[in-house]
């Protein structure tokens, strides 16, 4: 049986339909899941067995049979530690079909085919009784249904389903607990990623600056986590306002709620500054005595020399709402809302406490100025890079004439009003864009600097432009960062090239391209541990997974799957001068300039083990002038 799947066409723009086989859904979870990361966690992975093996322990000690509940087993590892510490039996519940199969033929593998049963359900659809998928409810509640923002992947409404359904009560929990940390931070550099700050242009008639609109300076932005990894983070990018403090805990050998609520702490500052970010993490307690606990915290908080690294959990970067000055001793109330699957936080000066109770909100927030809708983080980054507009400013400048016609084609840049402050005031600016969120965000900006009559907004494809859209007008500069939504992948963005072919007749003969050409480039890398989350597992605590292994490489092979590795530091074995350029493209012409194709590979300069390749692409926008994403 065949399907058809929708998706957008990065080349053309256009959407396409492409008939994928029924399962094409699960070859690509499979292929992309970090499974390996979580198996080659050490340090999660023993925290884990110790947990269980407490509980199957004070479980017997009252003279009962252990019984377990594994949601979410995936490979069976959690429930093949349950029976190898003792327990009598295991009901390991994993809704996904293809790893469902994988954890029965893993359970079998090891052995404990007559102790492990998978039910390859949602645990909320699982039945208890003689006649159901689990014979009596279990006294021990395993799971692993954490990610980075702990509760994003339905943990509460599962352990609040599990407590009234499928366990004991006064059941044992493997976590016991979790509980949630937060710390009050300054950081521009983080700030960036989430509002468009002033953006100032050096002009021939003095400093002109580009301001946001006011929906966006007030726009509340959209509740979901800035996954990151801290540990990453130079202490030199923020500045910390507030010492660590626990925001909230969760029980979950007891009864758990998971309608919305809020929590709050009072705060005092510790150095006065502009609260921008609350930094998160949480712990996990494996046994009620919390002698057995798993950490997220990063390196300024909890510095050790075995430091585990992990991709699956890392630390949560969260944007209040406005920037909101604070003063060193001046007490502070930070509040976290949530609902079942995400938490966002506001802040509060101090004042009665029954005043302040009244502020609370739990509803989540909505963006208003729609850019937090079509811009993704990186993108609010690569608008608010200085460097990066310095660069443009540059090019632009060389291109602009007192006479230019200039057509922009990007995906709700800013370069028309770089032109228009940077050109004369007899140039005319078309703008084209493809959909209405983007038309509307742009009027909000034009609006805001008082160009909505300087710079024309044309809602239409390449390929359906017309000569009346441009007033008659000939286009003599055609201009692009590039940037397209649609775009997922470096080269997805030559898109642009698609477009300048598309809008030929209405180019001057002698039309200014920018960028002029572009190219794509390789460097060959080792990583220090990003490997782990594609790496070959074999063996973990003891058990054979190599059926996860297997699977996991049949699946790739049906997918090319290009992995961003920006979030981790890595050794190059190719340093620049060894750089490859793959292909290299002229945005003028309508043909490939050249492509490497046979030569030998360039030397590499030292010894390692070769992980994969980072990619990125480089804009050549003049004469020495270039912008990479790389």
């Amino acid at each position: 049986m065949k399907t058809f799947c929708g998706r957008a066409n990065p080349t053309t723009g256009a959407m396409e339909w492409l008939e994928e086989d029924e399962n094409y859904d699960y070859h690509q979870e499979i292929a992309r899941s970090r499974y390996a990361d979580m198996l080659h966690d050490k340090d999660r992975n023993t925290k884990y067995y110790q947990g269980i093996r407490a509980a199957v322990s004070r479980v017997k000690e009252r003279g009962e049979k252990a019984i377990v509940l594994d949601i979410g087993t995936g490979t069976g590892l959690l429930s093949m530690m349950a029976a190898s510490a003792g327990a009598d039996f295991c009901y390991a519940i994993e809704v996904f079909k293809p790893m469902a199969n994988a954890a029965v033929k893993i359970v079998e593998k090891n052995g404990f085919r007559d102790k492990i049963k998978v039910i390859n359900k949602h645990s909320t659809e699982v039945t208890v009784g003689p006649d159901g998928d689990m014979q009596c409810r279990a006294n021990i509640l395993v799971t692993e249904l954490f990610d980075t923002e702990l509760i994003g992947e339905g943990a509460l409404p599962t352990y609040e389903h599990a407590h009234k359904y499928l366990v004991q009560e006064g059941c044992e929990a493997v976590p016991h607990r979790a509980t949630v940390y937060v710390q009050l931070v300054e950081s521009k550099r983080m700030w960036s990623w989430n509002k468009l700050l002033p953006i100032h242009v050096e002009a021939e008639d003095g400093e002109k600056i580009i301001v946001s609109p006011s929906e966006m300076e007030n726009c509340p932005g959209v509740p979901s986590v800035c996954d990151i990894q801290l540990n990453q983070m130079p202490l030199s990018d923020f500045t910390i306002l507030s010492d660590v403090v626990t925001m909230f805990s969760v029980d979950f050998s007891k009864p758990v709620r998971s309608a919305s609520t809020y929590y709050r702490v009072q705060l005092e500052p510790v150095k006065s500054g502009k609260a921008q970010i609350v930094l998160s993490w949480w712990d996990i307690d494996m046994d009620p005595s919390g002698k057995i606990n798993c950490t997220m915290a990063p390196y300024w908080v909890k510095s050790t020399s075995a430091f585990q690294w992990r991709d699956h959990w890392m630390q949560c970067v969260y944007f209040l709402p406005n920037e909101e000055p604070v003063l060193q001793g001046e007490m502070v109330y930070l509040t976290a809302c949530r609902d079942e699957y995400s938490v966002w936080y506001k802040l509060q000066k101090a004042r009665g406490e029954e005043e302040n109770k009244t502020d609370v909100h739990v509803e989540s927030p909505v963006c208003r100025c729609q850019a937090h809708l079509l811009w993704n983080r990186p993108r609010f980054g690569a608008l608010n890079d200085q460097n990066r507009t310095r660069q443009y400013i540059k090019s632009l400048t060389k291109v602009l004439k007192t006479d230019s016609v200039c057509l922009c084609i990007s995906d709700g840049s800013l370069l028309p009003v770089l032109a228009h402050y940077l050109g004369a005031k007899q140039v005319e600016y078309f703008f084209l864009v493809f959909w209405s969120l983007h038309f509307n965000l742009l009027f909000l900006f034009f609006k805001a600097n008082h160009l909505e009559d300087k710079i024309k907004i044309i809602e239409a494809r390449p390929e359906l432009l017309t000569s009346s859209h441009l007033e008659d007008k000939k286009i003599s500069v055609l201009v692009g960062e590039p940037f397209f939504t649609t775009s997922l992948l470096p080269w997805h963005n030559l898109y642009f090239w698609y477009a300048r072919t598309a809008v030929i007749s209405h180019l001057t003969s002698n039309v200014t391209v920018l960028p002029q050409s572009a190219s794509l480039h390789m460097m060959i890398v080792e990583f220090q541990d990003l490997w782990r989350i594609r790496s070959p597992c074999g063996t973990c605590e003891g058990f054979d997974v190599q059926t996860m292994d297997d699977m996991i490489k049949v699946r790739r092979l049906k997918i090319v799957l290009a992995q961003v590795a920006a979030k981790q530091d890595k050794t190059h074995l190719g340093l620049k001068k060894y750089l490859v350029t793959v292909e290299k493209f002229v945005l003028f012409k309508l043909w490939v300039l050249y492509k490497v194709t046979g030569s030998d590979p360039p030397p590499l300069p030292r010894k390692g083990k070769s992980h994969g390749a980072v990619l990125w692409m480089e804009y050549h926008l003049a004469a020495d002038i270039s912008v990479s994403t790389g």
